[in-house]
């Protein structure tokens, strides 16, 4: 297993940044709206939008346990946008291998 964190700007709102370009295996995801973010943070796949994916508020969180369900995906299909410019996505994954 390898462990990894990182932290993700959202540049401009309503551009959906992908989270990693690593194809490597989640087994286990923690992400974090930073607690200095002025809007909500959503996280989600490839088609995750202001509209679309998991919206986190500042200081707010949300983990996924991929091993405990039986499974893995991979980690570069996790992108992140923002409702406001320049707010952050703190993650922590567990990487198979």
């Amino acid at each position: 297993m390898i462990p990894d964190t990182g932290i993700t700007t959202v540049s401009t709102s309503g551009t959906a940044v992908q989270i990693s370009n690593t194809p490597n295996r989640v087994l286990k995801i923690t992400v974090k709206a930073l607690a200095a973010n002025s809007g909500i943070v959503y996280f989600g796949e490839s088609d995750v939008s202001t509209t679309n994916g998991w919206g986190l508020s500042a200081g707010n969180e949300f983990e996924e346990n991929y091993r405990e369900l039986g499974g893995s995906v991979p980690f570069n299909s996790f992108w992140v946008d923002a409702a406001s410019n320049g707010d952050k996505l703190y993650w922590r994954v567990v990487l198979d291998g």
